[in-house]
């Protein structure tokens, strides 16, 4: 089936990955294979996926890190050559400059934008205020927690207006209280940014309270097992019965072996068993 790539959408295609390896039959590994994904312009695309399955990878793929692939990478219709402004990124470390301020760091991601420095000013004071760090302009990232120093990230990725914003286990670092926190702010930006997201998490349930979809990866080569819409209205209730039913269908590929591999155990909940089997925790 043939896809139209509209304005601003992100388009995959054939999209595989080889890494040499020694140890490897035929001296290399193929780390991606036969990606085929379409993320139309404004959507929010959560992948999960067991270690070793190239979400990581397929994340420096899309951001232009690493040019040596093949099939293709579209946004907009053209290939993505090299990075570029239209393209932001936030890791799991915040990775702040810790002799910056907060708005100093954010300003780093216009370094190289075609900007006024008055337009840069209020691009900064704009984003200080989308992430709810007013007051906290010329704090140093040891003065502020660690919740605070990952708005300061995502702000720092999204100052630069880019059409599409990867997020790589941004979350992952903090507790599990601001980690629900902040993926309740994350949505409230998304919603009134309106740019696309493709977020990286080994998180269930945080891939189905923001995703539009959940796009379900397995290893050994990494490839798409399934893609499963998440339609339900936001801001979402992580007690609906109907968000539970979806986050317990994407949990139950994770008690197939064939979605994880040798020796990787499943994510899950206390008490959850969809399958009757015991229950390891996994990552």
């Amino acid at each position: 089936m043939t896809t139209t790539t509209l304005a601003n959408d992100l388009d995959i295609r054939g999209l595989g990955k080889r890494y040499a390896s020694t140890q490897a039959k035929g001296g290399s590994l193929q780390v991606l294979q036969a990606i085929d994904l379409h993320i139309p312009s404004g959507q929010f695309v959560s992948i999960v996926g067991a270690s070793g399955c190239g979400k990581s990878t397929l994340l420096r793929l899309i951001l232009g890190l690493d040019a040596d692939y093949e099939g293709q990478i579209l946004l907009d219709g053209a290939p993505i050559t090299g990075t570029g402004r239209e393209r932001g990124i936030v890791f799991q470390d915040h990775r702040l400059f810790p002799w910056l301020s907060v708005e100093q760091n954010i300003a780093v991601g216009l370094r190289n934008a075609p900007f006024t420095q008055d337009q840069k000013r209020d691009l900064v004071r704009q984003h200080v205020a989308l992430v709810g760090l007013e007051g906290f302009e010329r704090s140093f990232p040891h003065q502020i927690s660690g919740g605070m120093a990952q708005r300061v990230a995502i702000a720092r990725g999204l100052v630069n207006r880019p059409r599409v914003l990867l997020l790589d286990e941004p979350f992952g670092a903090l507790d599990a209280l601001t980690r629900s926190r902040l993926q309740g702010e994350l949505q409230r930006i998304w919603q009134k940014e309106r740019i696309t997201m493709l977020l990286v998490t080994h998180d269930v349930e945080e891939a189905v309270f923001l995703g539009d979809q959940v796009v379900v990866m397995q290893p050994y080569p990494g490839r798409i097992r399934r893609i499963v819409p998440v339609e339900l209205p936001h801001p979402r209730n992580r007690s609906d019965p109907a968000f539970i039913r979806i986050r317990d269908d994407v949990l139950s590929d994770f008690f197939d072996a064939s979605a994880v591999g040798p020796s990787e155990t499943v994510p899950t909940k206390p008490g959850f068993s969809p399958r009757g089997s015991a229950v390891q925790l996994a990552w």
